[in-house]
């Protein structure tokens, strides 16, 4: 299958996922989905009842694809490659979420102290009838954090737009003993997955 172009559209909000497509040097332009409650969300990130944390991921990754590339067509826009991902972390099988405020941060970060939990990341691509994703599972494992580290962490603004209350290029970079995966799927793009799915529309990486 060959691609329109080479550039492609990611249908994410994800700063870091910008980051590493320019890192790679993926030519992408944004498309915007909605993802605030308060007006409506265009594809819903609800963890539905008993839903493992790798049906999650894969789930809300194609179904935002789904959607983002019926927007493209409604819109009329040039029909390119629609990179979608989803990353969740999960830890004795419970999904941890984005916490909403200091103490669902800290009490996330206590759970994460001194163990190891799993870093969930899917990435997706739609084009024309294809529709494809892969998911990459990474162990990280924490140094045992003390109260004090704990709460300087929380009252920064790093724990409130990521998954698990942490995101690995900030700061929290200094709570890792080590990991086992991929660092960039951590951060919410795994770049050896994304360039597989993106070889098989035409998009030369």
């Amino acid at each position: 299958m060959k691609a329109h172009d080479k550039k492609i559209y990611l249908a994410s909000k994800s700063p870091r996922r910008r980051e590493l497509l320019r890192q790679v040097g993926i030519d992408f332009e944004l498309l915007s989905l909605r993802s605030d409650p308060a007006r409506g969300v265009d594809v819903p990130e609800d963890v539905l009842p008993g839903e493992p944390a790798h049906e999650y991921v894969v789930r809300v990754a194609r179904e935002k694809g789904a959607f983002a590339w019926k927007v493209l067509q409604q819109r009329r826009q040039p029909l390119r490659p629609v990179l979608t991902a989803d990353t969740t972390v999960t830890i004795d099988d419970e999904i941890l979420g984005k916490p909403a405020d200091p103490a669902e941060a800290k009490a996330m970060l206590e759970r994460l102290s001194g163990g190891t939990h799993q870093v969930l990341t899917t990435v997706a691509v739609h084009y024309t009838d294809f529709a494809e994703h892969i998911t990459q599972v990474s162990d990280v494992r924490f140094a045992p954090l003390s109260p004090r580290q704990i709460a300087a962490y929380c009252a920064t603004l790093e724990p409130y737009d990521k998954a698990g209350g942490y995101g690995i290029q900030g700061l929290a970079a200094l709570f890792i003993e080590h990991i086992e995966g991929s660092h960039s799927g951590i951060m919410g793009l795994p770049l050896f997955e994304t360039a597989a799915l993106l070889r098989k529309v035409g998009v030369q990486v």
